[in-house]
């Protein structure tokens, strides 16, 4: 048995070294090829087309005498306009381990809610703000199902 194993490590080792020796010859093979051309570089310019902007129509019009000014425009707003106080409420929500993630997360697609993930050194929450208190207040309802504590208040913007 040894025998062999000794014929047959010589003999793979030799046409490992066959195999080398050609692919080398192969690769550094000194053939040159007949019709090589010269590569030539085209360069062409590409033109940019002037985009039409609303106020060169002004400079490009003359009416009277008049050209109308490019750089000035006159916007209106109407400041006495109210805007109506929308109600926003926030439920948040402190997350404990990952499993409790998942679960708030198969709820949230099942009320088509979006949802914020605060995460800092004290551990992460869970941030919604909608204008609809009752939809939140059902969410609520539902979490304490996998013992998530969540608290709905109105959301006061920091100012």
């Amino acid at each position: 048995m040894q025998k062999i194993l000794k014929w047959l490590t010589l003999l793979i080792a030799v046409g490992v070294a066959v195999f080398v020796v050609f692919f080398l010859i192969s690769i550094n093979s000194n053939e040159t090829t007949v019709n090589l051309t010269p590569l030539e570089h085209k360069s062409e310019v590409v033109v940019k087309e002037p985009k039409n902007i609303w106020l060169e129509s002004f400079s490009k019009t003359e009416k009277l005498g008049y050209f109308y000014p490019v750089n000035e425009v006159f916007i209106q707003v109407d400041l006495n306009e109210k805007v109506a106080n929308e109600t926003i409420y926030k439920l948040s929500a402190p997350i404990a381990d990952p499993y409790q993630l998942f679960c708030l997360k198969e709820e949230l697609k099942q009320h088509q809610l979006k949802y914020y993930l605060k995460k800092d050194k004290n551990g992460a929450e869970l941030l919604i703000y909608s204008k609809e208190r009752t939809k939140l207040d059902s969410l609520v309802e539902v979490l304490k199902n996998y013992q998530i504590s969540a608290t709905v208040g109105l959301y006061k913007e920091d100012t």
